[in-house]
């Protein structure tokens, strides 16, 4: 899928020597389509990382995916320069009357705060109430997938008694549902968080449902509003070091850290990590793609999606 980003954006080259089709805008203007057009809203810190990882997950398609980067303003980035968020990125209130067919909320290292205390919080929920008119599909990621399932749900998180962080297994619990199309009965997904959302509380509301979960990491996967809404609790768009780097940096920083589980050879960590997941990683967004968000759009993005 060509993925269309800005001329100069750093990442491209990175892409394109992966052999992603990457689409800048010059080349764009020529192109007689609709491109989809995709919203993400990066909390991420290292927001370069996080903007290759997920146009990796993206790419996977032979849609053509219009990106477009946002930044929250109520928030000062530590890790990522002001230049590069002011070239590349907008703000909510520049975009705030387009429609998007899909929107991308990701997690943020702020899961043992209460959402409220986030500096950004009230802006958060300002687009997380936006995404219910003016976007077709939303993905909300690990701490995103928990404010939204907070915000939109009212269910809160708890906090773990240790960081669940690993690779864990996974099983598919309807397979009619066309987001785990092609999914095998077990699969694997990174996960790397403090908090949790108790699996008996989505279970137990009607308008939520669960497509995948963990005997050890609980849900993973829920859905809601036949896929307008959902939720994904860990980090399928992880590259095969992400996990090593966090693990040798809380080291190096002498914080409480465990090695992560069943990603190490032999829980070797000097040994390359085993990258077991990409695969199911891809396949889901690319079924989010075509069928929550290609499928679902009208043409001129007027009228109500039917996910029927």
């Amino acid at each position: 899928m060509p993925i269309r980003v800005q001329n100069d954006l750093p990442v491209k080259e990175i892409l394109e020597k992966e052999n992603i089709f990457v689409m800048d805008e010059n080349r764009a203007v020529h192109q007689d389509i609709r491109p989809i057009k995709i919203g993400l809203l990066n909390l991420m810190p290292l927001k370069e990382d996080t903007e290759l990882q997920l146009l990796r997950s993206l790419s996977n398609t032979p849609l053509q995916v219009d990106i477009v980067f946002l930044a929250v303003k109520n928030h000062v980035s530590k890790n990522t320069s002001a230049n590069h968020l002011n070239r590349f990125y907008e703000n909510f209130e520049n975009v705030k009357d387009q429609k998007f067919d899909g929107f991308i909320i990701t997690g943020a290292p702020v899961e043992q705060m209460p959402f409220e205390e986030v500096d950004y919080w009230e802006e958060l929920v300002e687009i997380m109430e936006w995404t219910k008119t003016h976007v077709t599909s939303t993905i909300h990621l690990c701490w995103g997938a928990q404010a939204a399932l907070y915000y939109h749900y009212g269910i809160n998180k708890v906090q773990l008694d240790k960081k669940l962080f690993g690779i864990f297994e996974h099983k598919v619990m309807n397979r009619k549902i066309p987001l785990v199309r092609g999914f095998d009965d077990v699969f694997y997904a990174p996960h790397s968080r403090h908090t949790d959302v108790p699996i008996e509380k989505i279970r137990a509301d009607e308008r939520l449902m669960i497509l995948a979960e963990s005997e050890k990491a609980g849900a993973y996967l829920i859905m809601a509003q036949n896929g307008r809404q959902i939720f994904v609790m860990g980090h399928p768009e992880y590259d095969r070091v992400t996990l090593d780097q966090e693990y040798k940096r809380d080291l190096s920083k002498g914080l409480p850290i465990e090695m992560p589980e069943n990603y190490y050879p032999d829980n070797d960590s000097t040994q390359k990590p085993l990258l077991t997941w990409r695969a199911h990683g891809n396949c889901m967004y690319a079924n989010w793609l075509n069928y929550y968000v290609y499928q679902a759009t009208p043409y001129d993005m007027v009228g109500t999606p039917d996910f029927h």
